[in-house]
């Protein structure tokens, strides 16, 4: 697949709600990976809380596989980039169906800075610039307490309204 092709793939996925799967009849609590024709959004990065208020979307599955194939020609570090990006984009976007304006935020959040932190691995991992690895590291140092926060509030506070 050319560079274009995986770009617009990937523009597609960003702008789809990712509780795209809704053929399973599962209502958006399905918890395996993304990746496989037909399979979901891995959504198990999320507390409960946010699973259950996840509302189901009429979209069909997106076959990742094309995307998937376009991905053979990366590196190691790009294919690592890439994951993350993917893990991260299904649950944020599916955070966004969900009705309650507070819950949606921290769902939203909670996936966002997980994907955050998942690139930052992949920086400290492949990256060989100082710099660039230490805003990697202080990334990941300020954004573990704030996801343990926000999944605190989601347990307080999910189902309240």
């Amino acid at each position: 697949m050319p560079r274009i092709e995986l770009a617009l793939a990937v523009a597609a996925l960003l702008a789809t709600p990712a509780a795209f799967a809704q053929e399973s009849g599962t209502g958006g609590h399905q918890d395996h990976a993304a990746g496989q024709p037909g399979q979901m959004a891995d959504l198990s990065i999320l507390p409960q809380g946010c699973r259950d208020a996840i509302q189901p979307s009429e979209m069909p599955a997106m076959d990742m596989s094309s995307m998937m194939e376009g991905m053979k020609g990366m590196d190691e570090a790009q294919m690592a980039s890439m994951q993350a990006m993917m893990k991260m984009n299904g649950p944020m976007m599916a955070a966004h169906t969900i009705k309650d304006a507070d819950l949606a935020f921290h769902c939203g959040m909670i996936a966002h800075h997980a994907g955050a932190m998942a690139m930052a691995e992949v920086e400290l991992k492949y990256g060989d610039d100082a710099q660039s690895k230490a805003i990697a590291q202080k990334i990941i140092d300020a954004q573990g307490p704030e996801i343990e926060e926000m999944t605190a509030w989601v347990e307080k506070n999910a189902g309240q309204k």
